[in-house]
């Protein structure tokens, strides 16, 4: 790859796991009566044909990991489990009292923190607890990730027998050097051991995310780490550009030093790597960072177009309605954002009182929803259609946006369509940072993004 290109493109820019972006939401926020009314839209129009989807974020960790950007709670105390999975199950009455006929749920991923922080008695709960006022889809997916170190085979047997055909497990390198760098200590064999007693429970969608750019990472490093991934075949792979943004998650990301990180073309160079490695052991490259063998059902659902990403990442299938339940999960109605209390104490004090717990959000414009179908086009599809109703001085400035792209050859823009060309792929986010109206509109002064590349 041109490391002129690299240089040039590497910039701040968004992961598009929604439009408009988190930090572009209006100021002002949304209404309690306009998240209501447009989570019950998104319902009527959905529930029966497609189904919804729920997003649980369970937030414990035992240890802290110093590469992680997420919202968690470090704790050894086990006794919060109980509590936290009343809580959550009591924000999902809350919504089953708003949707009033039985949702039809296509999907529960449980985020973390570390889901298997809590035992198998309170998993099953946590889902026994949801379906008492619901039904399963007749495409159910439960998917969970999962700490290698924090898994058993109980915990495995558990969530399956309750629908569960998918995990993922948090590998991020094998180095002993870059695992002691960011605490992450885990073992080869440990990681073999949970992937094959997966295996033999029965899951048939295994995933392994691995991330690109920790500190101490070498070439070789990578090579091992990849070597002992494809030992294992996972059917789909997550490799991840590490977010250095320290000045947003504090001492979380301050384990090393800026100077321990690669850089600009030999993180690149890493990318490219592994990216062929996994080429040449028979994986698929999905969208953005993912990777899958043409098995899995990631594969099937970006050949036949119906791959979705949202606030979980990428999707095998889409719905219009997701609930996040627990502290900090975003909610997409498709019309609107929502994002629950940060700390675990708002949260509970909120539902407690009976109230949404809820403490900011965006309610989409007519604009806001065009602009978003381009973006999730060009995230899911790498190509995007100009029919979209665009007016003619908003596709105006795209294009001249998106000239000097063209000029770079990673575009190709033809009649009414924009195809991202193979060379451009890992440009996508720049490309989608051309129709993104918010942050054009709103240029941040300081620095709010993680680098492109």
């Amino acid at each position: 790859m041109n490391k002129e290109l690299i240089q040039k493109y590497n910039i701040p820019g968004p992961r598009y796991t929604s439009y408009p972006t988190v930090p572009f939401w209006d100021k002002e926020g949304i209404s309690m009566e306009h998240w209501k009314d447009s989570t019950v839209k998104a319902f009527k129009e959905s529930n029966d044909q497609e189904g919804i989807s729920l997003y649980v974020h369970l937030p414990f960790c035992e240890n802290l990991c110093t590469f992680c950007a997420c919202h968690k709670r470090i704790t050894k105390r086990h006794s919060v489990e109980q509590p936290y999975i009343e809580t959550v199950l009591k924000e999902w009455d809350l919504y089953c009292d708003l949707l009033i006929d039985k949702p039809k749920i296509r999907e529960i991923h449980l985020g973390g923190g570390t889901p298997t922080f809590f035992s198998s008695e309170n998993l099953k709960k946590l889902i026994d607890g949801i379906f008492k006022r619901a039904e399963k889809f007749e495409e159910f997916e439960l998917s969970y990730e999962a700490h290698p170190n924090h898994t058993s085979e109980d915990q495995l047997q558990t969530l399956y027998d309750l629908g569960s055909r998918r995990n993922s497990f948090g590998i991020q390198d094998y180095d002993p050097v870059v695992q002691k760098a960011i605490n992450r200590i885990q073992s080869f064999e440990q990681i073999e051991k949970i992937h094959k007693l997966s295996q033999k429970v029965g899951y048939t969608s295994i995933s392994h995310d691995l991330i690109f750019g920790l500190p101490f990472q070498t070439e070789q490093s990578i090579r091992n780490t990849i070597k002992n991934t494809i030992e294992l075949k996972p059917d789909r792979i997550a490799y991840y550009s590490y977010a250095h943004v320290p000045w947003i998650k504090g001492v979380g990301q301050r384990g090393f030093e800026d100077s321990d990180l690669p850089k600009d073309k030999e993180k690149r160079h890493l990318y490219e790597l592994g990216k062929q490695l996994f080429f040449d052991a028979g994986y698929v490259e999905i969208g953005m960072d993912h990777f899958a063998l043409p098995t899995d059902s990631l594969y099937k659902a970006m050949e036949s177009k119906k791959l979705h990403r949202n606030f979980m990442g990428y999707t095998a299938g889409k719905t219009e309605l997701m609930i996040g339940l627990g502290m900090s999960s975003i909610s997409d109605s498709w019309y609107a954002f929502a994002q629950n209390e940060k700390k675990v104490e708002d949260y509970t004090e909120k539902v407690n009182q009976g109230i949404i717990p809820i403490f900011r959000g965006h309610l989409l414009s007519e604009n806001d929803l065009i602009i978003r179908k381009h973006i999730l086009n060009l995230m899911c599809d790498l190509e995007t259609e100009w029919n979209l109703d665009l007016d003619e001085d908003t596709k105006t400035g795209i294009l001249e946006r998106l000239k000097e792209i063209f000029d770079d050859g990673l575009i190709e823009i033809s009649g009414n369509k924009l195809i991202v060309k193979e060379k451009g792929r890992m440009f996508v986010r720049n490309i989608c940072m051309a129709f993104d109206l918010k942050l054009i509109d709103n240029k941040p002064e300081t620095r709010i993004f993680s680098m492109t590349i």
